[in-house]
């Protein structure tokens, strides 16, 4: 399979399964169950899973970390766990809880890890402070990293995980107890990483709103499978059961305008002016208005509520929850 880089795809694996423990103990657990998955070359890719779904072993398993129990990957055309030195020379990773020695500078954090990572010796001092500058850190350069606020810490940390320029970027919740400010500051960096110098992401996270603004597509993780993949707007329309409307206009008498047959939850807002239904298609919504306006009705704002990856991720893990409990019953 080297072949695969030439056709786009960073990472590639098949019927994937780690297990930990033997079958017959009782705290045998299945934390990666027959995953088949592909990653393309320069997109933010969310795996998507609640703690315990096992983003982090599929994390350590592309790395070479961890040996699979069973199937096949590779990882930038590379067998992850016959070569993983040299893949790890070409992948970052950042954890949700990243060490950093605040008893050191950032710079000497950045030089340990530059020696390790087998960076240039020549050159490493020259790319530190280039990484120091991109992530606004040079200011600070000197300083002990425990004087550093906690959003310092995990841009630092980040920058740690880019110092090899690696073309695999890991992120496990990289914005996890970040202020708002912080939070988006980490969130641009992904993006320029992507969008600018054409890096692959892999975004492990439960943080659905961030993982709706950041990833072309996302997979959702349960119980070790993958349930859903696909971008996070074509999920939502496959998933969705309908779709909730609202129409401010200047008033509404029930039965004056007939509604379509199949209109449900139906309520007006006289406070505020706003007809609030659900119908069950899109393809609904222009008849409907079209059939307000003859009966003489205003209208100021037509607003569908689109479905979001929250809403997705709650459907899956509820369906399949449900599967679950029905093949154990």
């Amino acid at each position: 399979m080297a072949h695969l880089e030439t056709r786009g795809i960073a990472v590639h694996s098949e019927n994937l399964k780690r297990t930990f423990g033997s079958t017959d103990d009782p705290a045998h657990v299945v934390a990666v169950d027959g995953l088949s998955l592909e990653v393309r070359l320069g997109e933010v890719f969310g795996l998507l899973g609640h703690n315990g779904a096992g983003k982090t072993t599929m994390i350590r398993l592309l790395n070479g970390v961890l040996a699979p129990t069973a199937g096949s990957m590779r990882v930038l055309g590379c067998d992850p766990v016959a070569e993983g030195p040299s893949l790890r020379r070409e992948t970052g990773v950042l954890t949700e809880s990243p060490s950093l020695d605040e008893k050191l500078s950032a710079r000497e954090n950045l030089t340990i890890y530059g020696r390790l990572y087998g960076v240039d010796e020549t050159a490493i001092q020259g790319r530190i402070t280039e990484i120091l500058e991109a992530f606004d850190l040079i200011s600070r350069a000197a300083e002990p990293v425990g004087g550093y606020s906690k959003g310092m810490k995990q841009r630092l940390a980040l920058a740690r995980a880019l110092l090899h320029d690696p073309q695999l970027i890991f992120l496990d919740e990289p914005t996890a107890g970040l202020d708002p400010v912080a939070a988006k500051s980490v969130r641009q960096l992904i993006l320029r990483l992507t969008e600018e110098d054409r890096r692959t992401v892999i975004l492990c996270t439960h943080n659905l709103i961030e993982a709706q603004r950041l990833c072309d597509r996302v997979g959702v993780m349960e119980r070790g499978q993958l349930v859903a993949l696909g971008t996070p707007s074509g999920l939502a329309r496959r998933l969705q059961h309908g779709v909730r409307l609202n129409i401010e206009m200047d008033s509404w008498e029930p039965g004056a305008v007939p509604l379509p047959e199949a209109a449900r939850e139906v309520t007006w807002s006289e406070e505020d002016r706003v007809l609030q239904l659900r119908l069950p298609r899109r393809e609904d919504i222009p008849g409907l208005v079209a059939s307000l306006i003859e009966a003489g009705r205003r209208i100021y704002r037509v607003s569908p509520e689109e479905p979001t990856l929250e809403d997705v991720y709650f459907a899956l893990h509820e369906e399949h929850g449900a599967l679950t409990r029905r093949g154990t019953a």
